[in-house]
């Protein structure tokens, strides 16, 4: 829903197409293609969306992690290659949603929260992380740690780049 600064200004939410909340008016303001508020059937699609992303971003981590196991003791390289192409996925695909096909309302949601937050793990690179210092690779956790933020966030970067040149080609 969009909030009101005190001034008087509106602004615009993080997510719009997951603003479930929103008012006619505020839908109006912002001047979205459905200028009505959003009922529970809009919030069931999008749960629905999500759902079905997440799915498919489950099974195709489940996937890279069996088919690249990780010894123990040694630097995690499914959940390090897993993060680091789902960054780089999110930021090219949604940059291509968002630029490309801004009207196309469950597309993030299924690529963004579902697809990506499925497949990407924050929870598996701290288990990662807490096994190498349990087992004593102290310096292995760190650069692990260290590399994986650097690489996603590079990642992200990479896909915002691809993105916004693939958009210019194209143009």
């Amino acid at each position: 829903m969009a909030a009101d600064s005190g001034d008087g200004a509106r602004h615009l939410p993080l997510d719009p197409d997951v603003d479930v909340g929103s008012t006619f008016a505020d839908n109006a303001v912002r001047g979205t293609p459905a200028a009505r508020p959003r009922g529970r059937r809009a919030q069931s699609v999008i749960v629905i969306a999500v759902a079905l992303g997440g799915v498919l971003g489950a099974i195709t981590r489940y996937a890279v992690a069996r088919a690249l196991p990780t010894p123990v003791g040694t630097f995690p390289w499914s959940t390090f290659l897993i993060n680091v192409s789902g960054s780089v996925l999110l930021g090219f695909l949604l940059i291509l949603v968002i630029e490309q096909f801004p009207r196309g309302r469950l597309a993030r949601p299924v690529i963004g929260t579902g697809f990506c937050g499925a497949y990407t793990t924050f929870s598996t690179y701290m288990v990662d992380a807490v096994l190498l210092v349990r087992g004593g690779h102290l310096a292995l956790a760190a650069l692990y740690v260290v590399t994986s933020a650097l690489a996603g966030l590079g990642g992200v970067w990479a896909g915002i780049t691809g993105a916004r040149m693939v958009l210019r080609a194209a143009q």
